[in-house]
């Protein structure tokens, strides 16, 4: 006597193809969750006034980068993680040799180079000369003879008579800075995180229904 198992449908053929299922749905789960956290991030970076280039720099990659799997993972990331980061973490900041951080007024103006300029920079540009004031009280100072701008800028004067001439403060020198937190990176992240599970399961049913 001969007998034959023949079992409807094909239990492996099921078996492969849930596996299929969860894959596309881990690696959709995946690819959703990142976008979503930086859409978020990027969302409070400019939320918090620090512009859209900053935001911008906040970059997502997904893994496997074809296919799927049931590893699948999402990377979120900053091109400017020094900038982020100090924002995030509201730092405290001493300068690098023990002496004053200079930061700049209104009358300094900006850096050719991007940023903050530099007493060295702002000297070399005008061609004036920086004096130290020192004061008990408040942020001591750096300031110069000139005259204000237009624009508000200091520059030098002109003048034979030394009419309009003043003394400008030009950099404010403080020992430290507290630089104030503006963001909560890690909540974003923690929502995302949280959410990854649901994204799964809602994957996989609209596969299976699909």
């Amino acid at each position: 006597m001969r007998l034959k198992l023949d079992i409807r449908p094909d239990i492996a053929a099921l078996m492969q193809a849930e596996v299929s299922a969860g894959e596309k749905a881990v690696s959709a789960a995946m690819r959703e969750a990142g976008g979503s956290l930086k859409s978020a991030w990027r969302a409070q970076i400019t939320g918090a006034g620090l512009g859209r280039r900053l935001g911008n720099s906040i970059r997502s990659a997904s893994f496997p980068r074809t296919g799927n799997s049931l590893n699948a993972a999402a990377l979120v990331w900053s091109k400017a993680p020094v900038i982020i980061g100090a924002h995030d973490t509201g730092p405290l900041i001493r300068s690098k040799n023990g002496f004053w951080l200079a930061i700049p007024t209104a009358a300094a103006g900006k850096s050719s180079k991007g940023g903050r300029i530099t007493p060295s920079e702002w000297e070399s540009r005008t061609g004036l000369r920086l004096r130290f004031i020192y004061r008990r009280r408040g942020p001591s100072l750096l300031v110069a003879e000139g005259r204000l701008n237009t624009k508000g800028r200091a520059v030098a004067s002109k003048s034979k008579t030394g009419r309009g001439v003043a003394t400008v403060p030009i950099f404010l020198l403080v020992p430290q800075v507290k630089l104030r937190k503006r963001l909560d990176l890690a909540q974003d992240a923690e929502r995302a995180v949280d959410g990854v599970p649901g994204r799964i399961v809602a994957n996989w049913a609209e596969g299976r229904l699909g």
